[in-house]
């Protein structure tokens, strides 16, 4: 099936502010929030102010991107890593105690593969409290990963993932030696 991209709609999807809201985020995030320079109590006091709920001692590193802060609820004492890609069309809940290491893409988005018009098919994502989100993985859309869980390095995950389990990437070859596969 060849798509037709000019017939795409968006329907069913309501990104929750007006586009003058949306607008001053980007600027707020592209000019101050992600920048190195930016102190963490300023990161979180804006994310706030743009509607994310995040609870006490939480660090937000910089470079970190999240595209609708009114649609994040962060738990207590959770840690947001370096490059991290909160792409939530839909709503993201973090829990408490949550690691979600560096370059980590939680991304809520997605498309009808069978749509002619290539629309929208979106779900929440949560991590439950005390899971680790290692560096470069990536939680599919409708995913919750279970509380105190672990999701390796370069994981991808498309489906839930029981509370305190641990989802690794697949393994590589190595020629002439083990494998060193480890969970972050």
């Amino acid at each position: 099936m060849r798509r037709d991209l000019a017939g795409f709609s968006g329907r069913g999807y309501d990104p929750g502010r007006n586009t003058l809201w949306r607008i001053a985020w980007m600027l707020a995030s592209g000019v101050v929030v992600t920048r190195w320079w930016c102190p963490n109590a300023l990161r979180i006091a804006l994310l706030r102010a743009f509607g994310a709920e995040i609870g006490e001692g939480v660090v937000f590193r910089h470079r970190v991107t999240v595209h609708l802060p009114w649609k994040l609820s962060v738990g207590d004492h959770s840690w947001i890593g370096d490059s991290t890609w909160i792409l939530n069309l839909e709503p993201v809940r973090i829990g408490s105690d949550v690691c979600v290491s560096q370059g980590v893409l939680l991304c809520t988005g997605s498309h009808l593969r069978d749509s002619p018009t290539f629309e929208f098919d979106n779900a929440p994502i949560e991590v439950l409290d005390g899971a680790w989100v290692a560096t470069r993985a990536t939680v599919l859309r409708g995913v919750t990963v279970g509380a105190d869980s672990v999701v390796g390095a370069t994981a991808l995950v498309t489906s839930d993932v029981p509370d305190g389990a641990v989802v690794l990437a697949p393994r590589a070859h190595v020629h002439g030696g083990a494998s060193t596969d480890r969970p972050a």
